[in-house]
């Protein structure tokens, strides 16, 4: 028999999804009112290079840029990404910090068969490892906070070696704290608390690294121009992309960036999703059928919760009876296969529909199999 959840105790948003993740209605509404003279325009004319310039400057300003460190944007998401980073960013050798499939993917690019073997540390699921060694000249590369099965990594300056530091950002980009003069590269792709869709990805760049990008550019290595990192920084410093962007997703980045600092910036939506993750690893702690994917409280990450569940509970049952009532996204992490739940908490998110969606599951672990 289905459940039919009481609607007293469903959220009034029930999108959890970790990517694509929710897009706010009022992002949506300004996309169909002011940004629709955008779509459909060129994008080396000013309304479109405005917008990049203003999603550059935004993005400086929440993130609070050291001197010299620029925000560079390209074609593509964070696989176009990694691949642009074997080209034109990593010299000789890397070190790759591996906690899920993401760090694996870019530890695979960083394989190329122009570089030297990366040195890859790999985590087992819900755990973190640390970084070390490396040789010089590598390019040291991990998440921040990423969602499980990953444990966490913060940037490290290794400036003694000439080595730079690259952090995946993509999950944590506009949800975490950070001081970003820890990475020499924080790259990002917007659709996660920065609410917004595909198609793009961000950099947060620093000196050292332009310099490296520069030199590598001007070497006799074979560079493809779509993935070429000095043609997307000159683009960037001109506002704009190799190819026409992603417009839509340009303007939501822009509402949300805007709605982010009007309400008190990087600070003001770490604590929201931590207010958010909180809730829910308090409730799975407290719990005697289910637990914390990520045993060390440290680790865990604020903007996408994994929580385990025992024997008893099927948990694809209760994604499922969720789903049937409009909570959806919560199912599992594919690639693990583990009897769990997955919440994204990013900042979008309300704290007050996340403690919906507790009253919302502890109605269905009560009523399931009655």
């Amino acid at each position: 028999m289905a459940i039919e959840i009481p609607r007293d105790l469903l959220p009034v948003d029930g999108r959890f999804g970790c990517g694509p993740s929710k897009v706010r209605a009022a992002q949506l509404e300004a996309l169909v009112t002011a940004g629709a003279s955008i779509l459909g325009t060129s994008h080396r004319q000013a309304p479109v290079k405005n917008l990049v310039g203003s999603v550059r400057e935004q993005l400086a300003a929440l993130f609070r840029l050291p001197e010299g460190y620029e925000i560079v944007v390209g074609n593509g998401g964070s696989t176009a990404f990694w691949d642009a980073a074997a080209f034109g960013l990593i010299e000789r050798r890397s070190q790759n910090l591996v906690f899920g499939e993401f760090g694996g993917k870019f530890a695979a690019a960083a394989g190329a068969p122009w570089l030297e073997a990366p040195d890859v540390r790999k985590a087992e699921p819900g755990t973190a490892v640390a970084a070390g060694g490396g040789g010089g000249r590598a390019s040291p590369a991990g998440p921040h906070n990423p969602p499980p099965p990953g444990g966490g990594a913060r940037g490290r300056r290794l400036d003694a070696d000439g080595a730079l530091t690259v952090i995946d950002a993509t999950s944590a980009a506009g949800g975490i704290e950070f001081d970003s003069a820890e990475a020499d590269v924080y790259y990002f792709a917007p659709q996660k608390n920065l609410g917004s869709d595909g198609g793009l990805w961000f950099a947060a760049v620093s000196p050292a690294a332009i310099e490296r990008i520069e030199r590598i550019a001007a070497s006799d290595r074979y560079i493809p121009e779509f993935l070429s990192l000095k043609n997307a920084l000159d683009n960037s410093r001109l506002n704009q992309t190799l190819n026409t962007p992603a417009l839509a997703t340009l303007h939501l980045l822009d509402s949300q960036l805007s709605w982010i600092r009007d309400n008190g910036g990087l600070a003001w939506a770490a604590e929201r999703t931590a207010e958010s993750s909180g809730l829910l690893y308090d409730w799975a702690t407290a719990s005697d059928i289910a637990t914390p994917f990520v045993a060390e409280a440290a680790h865990r990450s604020p903007v996408v919760v994994t929580i385990d569940f025992d024997e008893r509970i099927d948990a694809a049952a209760v994604a499922k009876t969720l789903r049937a009532n409009g909570i959806v996204d919560t199912e599992p992490y594919r690639k693990l296969g583990r009897n769990q739940l997955r919440v994204a908490t990013f900042v979008s998110i309300e704290p007050d529909d996340v403690r919906q969606l507790i009253r919302s599951l502890d109605y269905v672990l009560e009523n399931l199999g009655s």
